[in-house]
């Protein structure tokens, strides 16, 4: 016997430029899948109101069919805030295939890890792919935190990185 929901998620949905052929005929294609597979479909994207997707005729049509949930960046200024960050970065550390790395090294820099990206998993995940590609590459097979910091991240968690660092007088 099976439990839960069958659920397919579709990322980076809002790169679909339904004003194209290849997008719109990607954007049909999904509606169909919807409507035959008993499943939970879910879209990831970003910024979607501003997307070619929900926009014309094919648009309101999609539009029309889904509910939209905003993410904000994870937080970390509660116990709880903690608690889900920490298990983030617990979670991706545990994927890690690296012959020299200590097993809670990342999370014992998880404040410094969601200082770093500002919250945003996609940083955090690129971080740390990033920071597992150098090691793999100099032969160390470990992260530290040094390592991380030598990481060059995307502009949004960069910026905010800055603007969150006290400024010297």
């Amino acid at each position: 016997m099976r439990t839960g929901h069958p659920t397919v998620l579709v990322d980076d949905v809002h790169l679909l430029d339904t004003q194209r052929r290849a997008g719109a005929e990607t954007s049909d294609q999904l509606k169909y899948l919807g409507e035959r597979i008993p499943a939970t479909f879910v879209y990831s994207a970003i910024d979607i109101e501003t997307s070619s997707l929900l926009s014309g005729v094919r648009g309101a049509q999609i539009a029309g069919r889904f509910k939209i949930f905003r993410h904000r960046p994870l937080a970390y200024a509660t116990e709880q805030d903690r608690a889900v960050w920490d298990d983030l970065v617990q979670a991706m550390e545990n994927l890690l295939r690296l012959r020299s790395h200590r097993p809670g090294t990342l999370v014992k820099h998880a404040p410094y890890l969601h200082a770093r990206t500002a919250g945003r998993i996609g940083s955090l995940s690129h971080l740390i792919r990033e920071a597992a590609l150098i090691a793999i590459t100099e032969g160390a097979e470990r992260i530290t935190k040094h390592l991380l910091s030598e990481v060059e991240l995307d502009a949004a968690a960069e910026t905010q990185a800055r603007l969150a660092r006290p400024r010297r007088s």
